[in-house]
């Protein structure tokens, strides 16, 4: 079974169709509680990726034409160099069928050829996924949940009387509106301040620390750009000192407006004890009221061991949708 991989400088509009197609069919038999790709979001995510670090993507057709699987590898550019991701979708008409198998495979060798020791996966809890991944002698490593707000149940009183108890506690910073591309004066300070996201628990992954600099920042800006993504960035600032303590992101989906990602959420390690994610989290959701206010529903993920973001969240009114299986297998 022959993998066509794409070449991102030439897309072809009917392989970008296909394999939004794909993803489709396997979102409504897989995981019916996400939003799902379109067309202009699958060529963004060959071109781009979340940051500027895009995937190499590949194609199998059933005769006739028809593409019946996908899969997408990552080979991190910026740090964690040893290992790649792998992520497989077969069309559910074409499964049992090798497809799975013959895509993961494919994946493999290119993790090889690139040097790497480490192949990494997720899937759905109670997917198919599940099944494939066990056969190609991957190992489970981690438990991460989705939660999703629904933003027209906020119980506004509630979450006022809340944040002014926490902001009791923060009486020394200030929160700044960064929206849209991140300030060129403030690229170096916003990716330390990034940086304190290596804190969240990474369960039994054999992974590294993740390094950001401003060309990663420009990176993700760029790729919120070309996937129609308008990005929110609140920060809080030390008044004392002008440093930067922590941050929350969130993007909202231009083609779908009422939907939006809530992204990273981290404090430096200096500035913790001071309630500051909830507070930026629950200030995000008011500044989000006047900038969205179409918007219906913000999606996170957090690894099921993450006890403080969990509470967090929770207090914010996020409630569970799923479980995401973390795999991995060393080469």
């Amino acid at each position: 079974m022959d993998v066509r991989w794409l070449d991102p400088q030439r897309l072809d509009a009917r392989d970008v169709a296909g394999a939004a197609a794909v993803f489709e069919a396997a979102r409504v038999v897989d995981c019916p509680h996400e939003h799902g790709d379109t067309a202009a979001s699958v060529a963004a995510n060959v071109t781009h990726g979340y940051d500027g670090d895009p995937p190499v993507v590949g194609l199998v057709r059933a005769k006739g034409g028809r593409v019946v699987g996908i899969v997408e590898v990552d080979l991190p550019r910026r740090d964690n160099r040893h290992l790649g991701w792998v992520g497989v979708t077969v069309d559910p008409l074409a499964r049992r069928q090798g497809v799975g198998r013959s895509l993961f495979e494919a994946a493999v060798e290119r993790v090889r050829a690139d040097g790497r020791r480490l192949v990494v996966a997720n899937t759905f809890e109670g997917t198919a996924g599940v099944g494939l991944l066990e056969t190609m002698g991957l190992g489970r490593v981690s438990v991460e949940v989705q939660r999703r707000q629904h933003i027209l149940d906020i119980d506004w009183e509630r979450l006022d009387h809340d944040y002014a108890l926490a902001e009791r506690h923060c009486v020394e910073y200030d929160l700044v509106q960064m929206p849209g591309r991140t300030p060129e004066h403030l690229l170096d300070d916003v990716a330390r301040m990034a940086a304190a996201i290596n804190d969240a628990p990474t369960d039994d992954y054999d992974v590294e620390d993740e390094v950001f600099t401003p060309e990663r920042l420009r990176g993700f800006d760029d790729a919120q750009r070309v996937h129609e993504r308008r990005v929110y960035r609140l920060v809080a600032r030390d008044r004392r000192t002008g440093d930067l303590a922590g941050h929350t992101l969130v993007s909202v989906d231009g083609p779908r407006p009422w939907f939006g990602w809530q992204y990273d959420t981290s404090v430096l390690r200096a500035h913790r004890g001071h309630r500051l994610g909830f507070v930026l989290k629950a200030a995000m959701l008011r500044w989000l009221a006047e900038e969205e206010p179409q918007l219906r529903t913000l999606d996170t993920w957090n690894a099921a061991s993450n006890d403080h973001m969990i509470r967090v969240n929770e207090m914010l009114g996020y409630r569970v949708v799923a479980n995401v299986i973390g795999w991995q297998r060393h080469l």
